[in-house]
């Protein structure tokens, strides 16, 4: 996949993320952005290392798309845990 494809595949894991997990998150589209980035390199890896299931290369992948949310969802709630409610 390309830059293009990882940006818009972050933007959409990190959109879900922010849907299944309503709240409030500083970054707005560049925070979701990044969020959704760094979850798809991390799903990918957690896919890989602990179910035998490397991503593919291929943009509509299913498995892709779906360790990219799950790994989007970690670290929204990594960061909410680290950060919590410092906003308020």
């Amino acid at each position: 996949m390309g830059v293009i494809a990882w940006l818009v595949l972050g933007l959409f894991a990190g959109a879900v993320a922010k849907a299944v997990l309503p709240g409030r998150d500083p970054g707005g589209l560049i925070g979701t952005t990044l969020i959704g980035v760094a979850g798809a390199f991390l799903g990918g890896w957690l896919s890989a290392q602990f179910l035998g299931r490397p991503v593919q290369r291929e943009f509509f992948d299913a498995a892709t798309w779906g360790s990219a949310i799950v790994g989007a969802l970690v670290l929204l709630i990594g960061y909410r845990l680290l950060f919590g409610n410092s906003r308020d």
